[in-house]
């Protein structure tokens, strides 16, 4: 059986989860798949040299990850007219002349929020950060319904240039640019953080506890580790928190799926990577 090789490329990636989750996806769906992380600083290059070598070494396709996810996008044959508007890709394809390429946090978001919060409508939205996750769940919530979204980023140029991608899509759809996360998270329904503010390495909250009040949902869309310190503020007052692992979660099985052409069992997959991380907290360091 032939190796299905496959990568992640990004600058925080030595406690992802990716690498397990495509391998046991392989395992349950009877492949043989292999998943190396590629940090390009401690490879030594830069990431088009990175992104060079997977497309020219035998890898069948690599996801792409903080903060590569716009700088890989012109790089790309996408295909999606809804990819093409939010302009950043978590996925490329090789094996053909311009490497296909796609969104599976776009794709992921929405599933794990429907499972999530069932029934539930979006509402008003506050979301903190507009790079390339941003982007993807600004259009997710988009499909979702929101009735607005309210976009805080500390460079005002992405936050307007979201804007006037999410007016292609969505023309209907209300945008505000806030000047701060307080003037955004003021009247919402749902917060969100999109920044790696909270990841290992990056400490801190993108959303201040003090803002943090009557809204009705969160969502961080960082997940390691998975109990940031915006869920625990957003638990404790009393909202209904999305970890990012659901994210990490559906956008892997998404991205599986675009990898490999096969369906994993989503109950059989959890369940598989709980046992692994049970074992793993069980092993004496």
């Amino acid at each position: 059986m032939a190796t299905i090789r496959l990568g992640l490329i990004g600058d925080n990636i030595r406690r992802s989860q990716s690498p397990l989750l495509h391998e046991l996806a392989g395992r349950l769906c009877g492949l043989d798949v292999s998943y190396e992380p590629l940090i390009p600083g401690d490879l030594g290059l830069d990431f088009d040299a990175v992104f060079d070598h997977c497309r020219h070494s035998g890898f069948r396709g690599i996801n792409i990850t903080y903060p590569y996810k716009e700088r890989v996008f012109p790089r790309l044959d996408v295909r999606d007219a809804v990819v093409r508007a939010l302009g950043a890709c978590n996925i490329a394809m090789f094996g053909t002349d311009d490497p296909f390429g796609d969104n599976t946090d776009y794709s992921g978001f929405k599933s794990a929020f429907a499972q999530t919060f069932p029934d539930t409508a979006p509402g008003i939205v506050a979301i903190a950060g507009a790079g390339g996750v941003g982007k993807a769940i600004a259009f997710a919530l988009a499909d979702l319904g929101a009735s607005e979204l309210r976009l805080f980023d500390p460079d005002a140029a992405k936050a307007a240039t979201l804007r006037d991608s999410l007016a292609v899509v969505a023309p209907l759809l209300k945008v505000h640019l806030a000047e701060r996360i307080e003037e955004a998270a003021a009247a919402a329904d749902g917060l969100v953080n999109c920044t790696p503010l909270g990841m290992a390495g990056y400490p801190g909250t993108a959303i201040p506890r003090h803002a943090i009040a009557r809204q009705r949902w969160a969502f961080d869309a960082v997940y390691t580790p998975v109990n940031t310190e915006f869920v625990r503020d957003a638990t404790a007052a009393g909202l209904a928190a999305m970890s990012g692992y659901e994210l990490f979660f559906h956008q892997g099985v998404d991205a599986f799926r675009i990898f490999t052409g096969r369906e994993v069992d989503r109950n059989a997959l959890r369940a598989a990577l709980a046992k692994a991380g049970d074992a793993a907290q069980s092993t004496p360091s």
